[in-house]
């Protein structure tokens, strides 16, 4: 239930839209009851703030933030095992962001010796872990920075094992996304993306079993082609194998 509760300007909040949704109140109500309550000006001011947001429908609405502490005051009067419960969850909510948001002491200011040595092996960990993954991320940028940098094109065989795939399924899903069609047993981009440099056509001499020799013509990939179909792969939940280590890290 972590979206009860979020951050504005380093302070945990909540707003009364998502307290008239939570407790199946009309925003209207709730608002109401925030204008009504019997509480000083200096705490309304302090504790609520009305801003402006589009609704659905692009309209702009009013609600208000609300702190933990105007929450409490607000929520006193709402009564019945359903308001308490959602009562309950607001307060853990609020407490968790609010000890998120504190800052762990560091391991040198902590006087007692086996909790600095802990504390110590905790912050040594964590720096291990943001180095593992730069260096994962890093190697996720030599992938893209070795496909930029490489002169020669390639079959789209070989693009597809980047993603575990065969050339028949990754044609597929081109063909699927508008990128190509098929003639004469030769794959060709379409009108929208021919032009942009993204292939190639190769003639391939093969000789036949009567000695005859014949041309055949395929498509190859430039390098370029091969970051255009990277980006498609991204969005149909494809991951190359450098981006799969970064997922499930």
């Amino acid at each position: 239930m972590s979206h009860l509760v979020f951050t504005d300007n380093d302070r945990v909040v909540t707003d009364s839209l998502i307290v008239a949704e939570t407790f199946g109140k009309r925003h209207a109500d709730v608002k109401r009851d925030i204008r009504n309550l019997d509480c000083s000006a200096n705490f309304n001011a302090s504790n609520f703030a009305r801003i402006d947001y589009k609704d659905g429908r692009g309209r702009l609405q009013e609600k208000f933030l609300i702190t933990q502490d105007g929450f409490s005051f607000l929520v006193m009067g709402y009564t019945g095992k359903q308001a308490a419960y959602f009562k309950e969850l607001y307060i853990k909510e609020f407490n968790r962001m609010k000890k998120q948001l504190q800052p762990a002491m560091d391991s040198y200011m902590i006087s007692d010796p086996v909790a600095r040595a802990e504390r110590w092996i905790q912050e040594q960990k964590k720096i291990q872990e943001a180095e593992r993954r730069a260096a994962l991320y890093e190697e996720k940028a030599d992938y893209v920075d070795r496909i930029l940098q490489s002169p020669g094109a390639i079959t789209i065989t070989q693009i597809a094992k980047d993603y575990g795939l065969s050339a028949v399924r990754l044609n597929q899903i081109l063909k699927e996304e508008g990128v190509q069609f098929k003639r004469r047993d030769q794959w060709l981009l379409t009108a929208r993306f021919a032009g942009k440099g993204y292939t190639k056509s190769q003639t391939t001499v093969i000789k036949r079993s009567d000695g005859r020799e014949d041309a055949r013509m395929h498509t190859v990939w430039t390098q370029k082609g091969r970051l255009f179909i990277h980006e498609i792969m991204k969005k149909h939940g494809y991951a190359a194998d450098v981006e799969k280590k970064l997922l499930e890290a």
